[in-house]
């Protein structure tokens, strides 16, 4: 949708945010190639086709609605149809008072239950006639069709009957069953209407003059300035300019605790703020929002299609050949041995109802639904359903150092000390010295003093040594802080501990800084690319699950064979350039391996795209990589560990829910077609309709199950 139609929309819907009328209009699209019984099938649903039409069913709460009030009052009709039936009464030994034409009740009743209860199914077997893809719905209107103009033509023959209360019935379940699939789909895809829900519908803009004034969402630019108070939703994704505050993320990103904000700091749209005031300076609005880009890839993945999925279209169209040829053999076998009769149309009749894939259908759809469901409330948005579904075959993960494994910025993780020093004291000093730099180590050290806790002492008449360190005055004494070059400016040596440590970092690629009192050198600290405190486990985790673990860095190789030593890590490729990467993933290919690439989506875009599964890690907004088809709204790394977790569990759902549509039409075609009729066991349509719909129930409530799922292996 372009600019233009976009904000008209906007304008027209008055205070509703964009990012809800993307996902409205997204909405409403498919609502117009939708009829009144909610089911695919516009003349130019060519996209999608017969049985996958089925399949598509989407979390309308209007078409729920629809079927469960056809339900009710189909339900409510069959009540007589069902009395003044002869065959009931038989059964149950009753009676019905007589009058003059009690004997139509049981056939006009039927008749609008037909066309009430039955036309939708009828109507969504169109687009599968026409696309010569049969499937569910045809058999379905061919059984309903069968029983319903032979119950008609039996009105007039002097020595038949016909089955209407069976054709109620059938009419009746079936209503239910599609009632009951649309409501486990709308649950199971709840999340989605969840996140078009977490936005607010104004926003408290500070004008030039700085005054705060509310206005609608839709009427926010870029680079407008906002207040968000605390307990307020966040009405657009931007840039901290003022404030500090703790902000709960965990509706985007899964985050359970509340995230520390300031200045400089991104927050998402939809997040709720904490006891702070923030202001923010917008940078991202509509359809450009975390949010939105969640939304957009929720709904790509739902409608994308996996190999599991296109078996089960096609095991639909075989279904399809299977039950006409049955109810064929059927047909003549009976006739053959009872002759053409109202018990032949019922063998016929149930054979075609018994094939009806009704479990089929629901088979994958709603394991899928659940599963991005699932993803989504985990911080894994799938854009790609077949990237997930390869997941669970993946053997070899090649991990981005930088960013990815670590956290991509300077701190300390060595300390030594002089005689007489605490490790603390020595820290705190330093970090109180840096106070005022903006090198990259003076942050790694004052980040790693405020991470540890530590009171910083007083230090004045600060000065930058240019090229060297830096000096001050702390507690009356000289102190500095330097690399290798301010060892020489001071003219003297290390003592031998402090030169000891220097030289085992140095083998490991880190860097070393040196704190110096009245120029004489008391503590040495090891600076490097701080590793993220999820990593070690994660790999653990991937161990565990018998994934190996590569690291792809350009860093030198001391540095990342130390990263690489103390992860865990079975193979490391270093001084690897950007334009390399993906020719490391083709090596591994090449061996026979299942490679996923964990990447940061910018230089590694060739690297995921080359994968097997390409997984792009980012920090919360960045949900539109092309490069790749799985995206982690948080940079954890166990986060990836969830993504095989849950790729396994989504695959077993799978195939136990196929095997189980597929082993009850191996059981009960044989028995609809009457091979136990010598036994005196013979099934009704109706009876064949309550096994269709139980297994459909048993699908349903096994995908249901997934939700119990470990996603932590």
């Amino acid at each position: 949708m372009d600019d233009k139609h976009k904000m008209h929309d906007m304008q027209e819907e008055g205070n509703e945010h964009p990012a809800h009328q993307e996902y409205n209009q997204h909405e409403g699209h498919q609502m117009h190639s939708r009829d009144e019984e909610g089911m695919d099938y516009a003349e130019h649903s060519g996209k999608k086709e017969g049985h996958d039409e089925h399949a598509g069913h989407t979390d309308h709460s209007g078409h729920e609605q629809m079927f469960r009030q056809r339900f009710w009052i189909s339900s409510l009709i069959s009540i007589p149809v069902l009395l003044y039936s002869p065959s009931i009464q038989n059964w149950f030994g009753f009676s019905m008072p007589i009058f003059p034409g009690s004997d139509w009740i049981t056939p006009i009743l039927a008749v609008i239950i037909f066309f009430y209860g039955g036309l939708p199914f009828l109507k969504m077997a169109v687009p599968e006639i026409k696309t010569r893809k049969p499937g569910m719905m045809t058999l379905i209107s061919l059984a309903i069709g069968v029983a319903f103009i032979y119950s008609i033509i039996a009105l007039f023959l002097p020595t038949e009957s016909g089955f209407f209360w069976e054709l109620v019935t059938l009419i009746d379940i079936m209503l239910l069953g599609h009632w009951m699939e649309m409501r486990s789909v709308r649950q199971a895809s709840g999340a989605l209407n969840a996140l078009a829900k977490l936005l607010p519908d104004t926003a408290e803009r500070i004008e030039a003059e700085g005054q705060v004034r509310e206005v609608p969402v839709a009427s926010l630019q870029k680079d407008d300035l906002l207040l968000v108070r605390p307990g307020a939703s966040v009405p657009a994704d931007g840039e901290v300019v003022d404030g500090n505050s703790d902000v709960n993320e965990s509706m985007i990103t899964g985050e359970s605790l509340p995230v520390s904000k300031g200045q400089g700091d991104q927050v998402i749209a939809g997040t709720i703020n904490g006891d702070g005031s923030l202001r923010v300076r917008v940078n991202a609005l509509g359809d450009e929002t975390a949010l939105a880009g969640i939304m957009r890839l929720v709904e790509q993945a739902q409608q994308s299609k996996s190999d599991t999925q296109i078996l089960a279209d096609k095991a639909a169209g075989w279904l399809f050949y299977i039950a006409l040829g049955v109810a064929a053999l059927t047909a003549v076998l009976w006739t053959i041995g009872v002759g053409f009769s109202v018990e032949v149309v019922a063998r016929v009749a149930t054979v075609l109802v018994i094939a009806c894939p009704h479990a089929l259908g629901l088979a994958v759809p709603l394991v899928v639904a659940i599963t991005t469901s699932m993803g989504a409330e985990n911080g894994i948005l799938v854009r790609d359903r077949l990237a997930l579904e390869t997941a669970r075959e993946i053997n070899t993960v090649i991990f981005d150092k930088t960013g990815t494994l670590t956290l991509g910025e300077f701190g300390v993780v060595g300390i030594a000390t002089a005689e007489g020093w605490k490790e603390s004291d020595a820290l705190a000093l330093a970090a109180a010295i840096e106070g005022d730099s903006e090198h990259t180590i003076a942050r790694g050290i004052r980040r790693t003093a405020e991470v540890r806790g530590l009171t910083l002492p007083k230090v004045s008449d600060f000065e930058a040594i240019k090229g060297r360190g830096v000096k001050a005055i702390s507690g009356g004494e000289s102190v500095h802080i330097g690399g290798p070059r301010l060892l020489e400016m001071l003219s003297t040596k290390l003592p031998v501990s402090l030169a000891d440590f220097e030289k085992r970092t140095s083998a490991r690629g880190q860097s070393s800084v040196y704190l110096f009192q009245n120029e004489k050198a008391v503590a040495a600290f090891a600076l490097a690319d701080v590793i993220r405190p999820e990593s070690k486990a994660a790999i653990k985790k991937l161990h565990s699950m018998n994934i190996q673990v590569a690291m792809l860095t350009g860093d030198s190789r001391a540095v990342a064979e130390t990263v690489a030593e103390e992860l865990g890590i079975d193979q490391v490729f270093a001084e690897v350039l950007p334009e390399e990467k993906d020719q490391k993933v083709a090596a591994l290919q090449s061996q026979g391996r299942k490679v996923a690439m964990v990447g940061d989506g910018v230089n590694d875009a060739p690297a995921l795209t080359r994968a097997d599964v390409g997984i792009a890690i980012g920090g919360g907004t960045d949900v539109a990589i092309e490069s790749a088809g799985i995206v982690l709204v948080k940079s954890n790394p166990l986060d990836v560990v969830k993504i095989f977790a849950l790729s396994r569990a989504s695959y077993r759902k799978m195939i136990q829910n196929l095997w189980w549509a597929a082993g009850y039409n191996i059981i009960a075609l044989p028995l609809a077609a009457g091979i136990l009729a010598p036994w005196g066991i013979l099934l009704s349509p109706a009876v064949g309709a309550a096994l269709m719909s139980l297994s459909t129930v048993v699908v349903a409530i096994n995908a249901q199950l997934l939700r119990r799922s470990s996603l932590m292996a």
